[in-house]
Parts: C-alpha cells; structure tokens; sequence
C-alpha cells in the first residue's frame, strides 16, 4: 500500500479506495496490503469486454451475419461478438431471435423486424445471461435454424469452454437444439481452455475468427470438420 501511494502520489487513502472499487469490478484481487491481477483465465465482466478488439469483432459479426437467410430463427448466447451480431440482424430484418443474454433482450425489444424470444433462468451478472435448468429446458421445446455461440476458449483437443459450468450447460443446449452452430470468437479464444466444457469442436459447424489467430490451431480445428472462417 506504501509503495503504491508514494509511487502514484496519492494517499494510502485513495489508494486503499480504489483498489476496493477495482476488487468489487473483479478486476483485481484484494491481499493483506495490496493486492494482486487474476491469472490469464481470470473473466472480465461483459462491461469491461466491450471495447476490447472492436474492429476485429465487428468483422466477425458481419461474417456471422451473412450466413443468416432472411425469416431465420436464430439462436444467440451472451458476448461481445454476438452482441453484435445481434445488431446487424436486427437492422437488416425480418428474424425470429431466442436469447438467454438480456443486454441482447433489451436492445432488440422495441425493433420492430425482431421477433424476439428471451430464455429464462438465473441471472448470471458477469455475462448478462439467464442461465441454469430453465433454460435448458425452454431450448429443448425449441429449435432453432442456426446458433452464434460466445465462447471463452476453444481448441481441437479440448473443444469450446467457457468459465462457468451452468453457462457452459446452456450454452450446450443451444448447439444442440440448432440445425447449425457457429462459433464466433477472436483470436485471443482459439487454443484457450477453461473452466467447463460446453462441447468438443467436431460438434461445431462453423468457426469465425480474425486473421491473429494461430494458423497451427486453427488447421487442427480444421481437421476435426470445423469449416474455418477467418476475416
């Protein structure tokens, strides 16, 4: 705490206060004088998501979007990518949306080519999304024409995986109520793995990433039948 104040030239007062305020955002992890940065699977809240690699999610949302007819039913999990997604579908129109992201919800509720369908369940606030047994259970009286799934990592060896084992379960079942599922995820997921399974990469159609990816992953992603596209 000393040395944080004397290097910031702030009082361990502010400093002690800010080091709470970025402990409450997850963002940091608070220790007995200090505090230290989560490790490299650690989760950043979806506010602090938002900007990260905009240009590069953008560009994997509009890949993501052309594979979508006019009048699908589309499935869409929580995440930056698929939030934009979300977006371009609903300028373009018309498109039956099922959900289980509220940020997604509230977005898209008052456009007029939506029709939208919000999956209940328990809210999970790192996300945005309603998650859990209901869902689950509401996606298996459903089906959808195609499926964008926000991921937290994917590989061949150990297929997609996200951080929480509920998220992880619902996110299963939208893959497999889908007729298609697609992966949309930037460089920084492909050759990740955390937490919990959602489902290994040969039950994946489709992958949309950026050109940073690795090219050594991506062709064993590949090579269990995954169609690879890169923007």
């Amino acid at each position: 705490m000393t040395q944080l104040s004397r290097l910031l030239g702030v009082s361990q007062a502010t400093v002690r206060r800010d080091l709470q305020h970025l402990s409450e955002q997850r963002l940091l992890e608070r220790t007995h004088g200090g505090a230290v940065v989560g490790g490299l699977s650690i989760e950043l809240p979806l506010q602090h998501r938002a900007d990260q690699r905009s240009p590069q999610k953008q560009a994997i949302a509009q890949a993501a979007a052309d594979l979508v007819p006019d009048g699908a039913v589309v499935g869409l999990t929580g995440g930056t990518t698929t939030t934009e997604v979300a977006r371009l579908l609903a300028d373009r129109g018309p498109v039956t949306i099922v959900t289980n992201a509220v940020n997604i919800a509230a977005a898209l509720v008052l456009r007029p080519a939506v029709t939208l369908i919000v999956i209940g369940g328990t809210a999970r606030s790192e996300s945005y999304e309603l998650i859990g047994p209901i869902a689950e259970k509401t996606l298996a009286d459903h089906h959808t024409d195609i499926a964008f799934l926000g991921v937290d990592g994917i590989s061949a060896a150990h297929g997609c995986t996200t951080h929480d084992q509920l998220e992880a379960a619902t996110d299963r079942a939208f893959a497999f109520h889908s007729g298609r599922s697609v992966v949309v995820a930037d460089h920084s997921k492909i050759g990740r793995t955390t937490f919990a399974k959602i489902c290994p990469a040969a039950d994946v159609d489709t992958l949309i990433t950026d050109g940073q990816a690795p090219e050594a992953e991506l062709s064993a992603i590949a090579s269990v039948g995954v169609r690879i596209t890169v923007v």
